[in-house]
């Protein structure tokens, strides 16, 4: 039998460009920090980065460790999102002419958000005593010359009736400061340097901002309608790993926040990292309190116990939630193979020197963790023992979903398809685009069975795509059905792939028992046709 899928009417190069392989190992994290802007997703590679951009290591917050951690453990990109409870930017006060004063305030909240604010009346028409120009700079630190991020805003006015120059107005689209109140009578003072006496002074923010109070789980969820907390990440890219850190070192997240996480990785084809609770400190802990616990799924994972690290804000080893170190093995494991490789030698991540298990786990306890899908984590590789296959929390889902590798192979197939199929959304629906939606997608499949995606199957039976009229006569925008090869022979795990303006999603089906109210009887017996063929 031939090594490559047989060539199919319509499989030639399709107009559009191919599908690409999007990057693994990419982790989303969501927490507290010191500075930075707030429910917005922001790329970092490394952690001087993050320490640049977000303040570091803070006692309060787990989310500077945890991202330590990642980098020191393999990681190299991280999407991080931060998140505040009731927390308040700093004021700086500007006075003007009358004795009264114009208050702006930080964009982003905190006590290490400094600013500088330098007001002038240069190139402005003297007949125009509501003008001025307004220079903000953000700051290393107060006193500081040190120049993070600059705004130059030139011709504001107090006047309301000045429109798109009405200070209020304008400023709301700044990315530094807002207006607080209402705009005094007379324009702001020009900043005058006490040394010279020129106008080229500055005004410093206010000993005023607040770093706010600790979070809740409320706050890590936010709210989807606001893509607040968890839901920012609307507006990120791809990423495939997701992990929330404790609420503080003595406080784990609670079971909310992993539910919605959970239903969140769903959506976005995302492997989420839960962390054991701080309470299972030993290993018959995480035995005996697993099942009250209550949490399962096929798209999450957990590896067992904590981790010891040297903490260097404290200067000494610490405890802390694994889910970091665990999300940095995995990235690494990501840039040597693709998600579908598992070596020989040892299947399990292993943590990096400097870090080691905070507790002991025998060989029967390993076993028995092993059947609630919690994986053991190791500072060394096996050395009696072949490796085991890391698993995920899907104790009682499909058995190919419980072990990573094909969790996260399909998740991956299906997020390149989603994005690389993305022209379809408002493309005309009809025979040439449901014809080169079956070519992409089959040079796209065909490339990952050559790369070894689809081991142990046939040309035949490693993957199937239908694109035709019947899937697409009561749809709005674009659908089209792929099936992914399945451990057991002959069987395949199908999903329906739609792409619409509003965005793209898959979703899987059952061919053999698609039932569902939203499709026409046509599709539903077109799809029983489907599932005989591929039964017979």
């Amino acid at each position: 039998m031939s090594s490559e899928p047989s060539p199919r009417l319509g499989e030639e190069r399709s107009p559009q460009p191919s599908i690409l392989r999007l990057p693994t190992g990419r982790a989303a994290f969501v927490g507290r920090t010191l500075r930075g802007p707030v429910d917005q997703p922001v790329r970092v590679t490394g952690f001087a980065q993050f320490q640049s951009l977000f303040g570091g290591l803070w006692q309060p917050s787990s989310l500077g460790y945890a991202i330590e951690q990642f980098f020191d453990n393999g990681g190299r990109e991280a999407i991080v999102v931060r998140v505040a409870n009731g927390a308040r930017g700093a004021t700086v006060t500007l006075p003007t002419g009358d004795g009264r004063r114009l208050e702006l305030r930080a964009v982003r909240p905190g006590t290490r958000e400094f600013l500088r604010v330098c007001i002038d009346y240069d190139n402005l028409p003297a007949d125009d005593p509501a003008a001025f120009n307004l220079t903000v700079q953000r700051v290393r630190a107060q006193g500081s010359l040190h120049v993070e991020d600059q705004e130059i805003h030139r011709r504001l006015s107090i006047r309301a009736s000045d429109g798109p120059r009405f200070v209020t107005e304008a400023l709301a689209r700044s990315a530094l400061v807002r207006v607080v109140g209402g705009p005094p009578a007379s324009r702001p003072a020009r900043t005058i340097d006490a040394d010279n006496g020129l106008a080229t002074g500055w005004i410093g923010s206010n000993a005023d901002g607040d770093d706010g109070a600790p979070l809740t789980d409320y706050d890590l969820i936010g709210s989807e309608a606001e893509r607040t907390g968890l839901f920012a990440l609307d507006d990120a890219e791809s990423f495939d790993l997701l992990y929330v850190p404790p609420l503080a070192r003595d406080r784990d997240v609670g079971l909310a926040t992993w539910l919605v996480a959970e239903r969140f990785c769903r959506r976005r084809r995302a492997l989420l990292i839960v962390d054991p609770p701080q309470a299972w400190q030993t290993a018959d802990d995480a035995i005996e309190g697993f099942d009250a616990w209550g949490f399962q799924s096929e798209n999450a994972t957990m590896f067992f116990p904590r981790v010891l690290a040297y903490d260097k804000l404290r200067g000494r080893f610490e405890t802390f939630a694994p889910g970091g170190a665990v999300a940095g093995m995995l990235a690494r494991r990501d840039g040597r193979m693709p998600p579908w490789e598992e070596p020989e030698e040892s299947l399990e991540p292993v943590l990096r020197p400097g870090y080691k298990p905070a507790c002991l786990i025998t060989e029967a306890q390993r076993i028995r963790l092993r059947t609630h899908g919690v994986n053991a984590l190791l500072s060394l590789r096996p050395a009696l023992r072949r490796g085991e296959r890391p698993r995920t929390l899907a104790a009682g889902s499909v058995a190919d979903f419980r072990y990573l590798a094909p969790r996260r192979t399909h998740s991956y197939i299906l997020n390149c398809l989603v994005q690389g199929t993305r022209w379809a959304a408002t493309a005309d629906s009809g025979a040439a685009a449901f014809a080169t939606i079956d070519a992409q997608v089959r040079e796209f499949l065909g490339d990952l069975y050559r790369s070894g995606a689809f081991r142990g199957r046939g040309p035949d039976d490693a993957y199937f795509v239908v694109c035709d009229e019947s899937l697409n006569a009561a749809a709005r925008g674009l659908t089209f059905l792929v099936g992914l090869a399945a451990a057991r022979a002959g069987e395949f795990h199908a999903y329906r792939i739609v792409q619409t303006p509003a965005g793209g999603d898959a979703q899987p089906v059952t061919v053999n028992r698609w039932r569902d109210a939203r499709f026409t009887p046509e599709q539903i017996e077109w799809v029983d046709r489907l599932a005989s063929r591929l039964e017979g």
